[in-house]
């Protein structure tokens, strides 16, 4: 599916979207699923020369409310109440994908989840979330 680009006009940009250079690559408003891409540098690498993992997490977390974002609509915006994060490989710099979803929405609470992947397909880490749904 091709992003309605009128939509994204109007897509949130937290200054850690610039910060991971963020692209919104696909999403599916009936699902509440959407596929970002992000870019590691070497300013993210931990003394091991992998992504850090906090970074990690906040890339997770900047895929999964654009996903509630999605299935809401412009009116509402998301509140991280709680984040598990699962990493799986280390990460290296360079291109990763973020693919997430809402997995069931309440009036006022939604339960998400999310993964990253590298260039090659490799899931990286993988990641759970509740999230308050709040007015914009």
């Amino acid at each position: 599916m091709v992003p309605d680009a009128p939509r994204l006009e109007r897509f949130p940009r937290p200054p850690t979207a610039e910060l991971f250079s963020q692209r919104v690559l696909d999403f599916d408003r009936a699902k509440g699923s959407i596929r970002l891409s992000f870019v590691a540098t070497d300013a993210f690498l931990n003394p091991a020369g992998a992504v850090q993992g906090g970074i990690l997490a906040a890339m997770l977390d900047d895929t999964m409310g654009p996903a509630l974002w999605v299935l809401n609509g412009e009116e509402t915006c998301s509140v991280t109440i709680d984040l598990s994060v699962s990493f799986l490989a280390a990460a290296k710099p360079g291109l990763l994908y973020g693919e997430g979803r809402v997995v069931q929405r309440g009036r006022t609470i939604a339960f998400l989840e999310a993964r990253l992947s590298d260039a090659d397909g490799r899931i990286v880490a993988r990641s759970t979330a509740s999230a308050r749904i709040v007015k914009g």
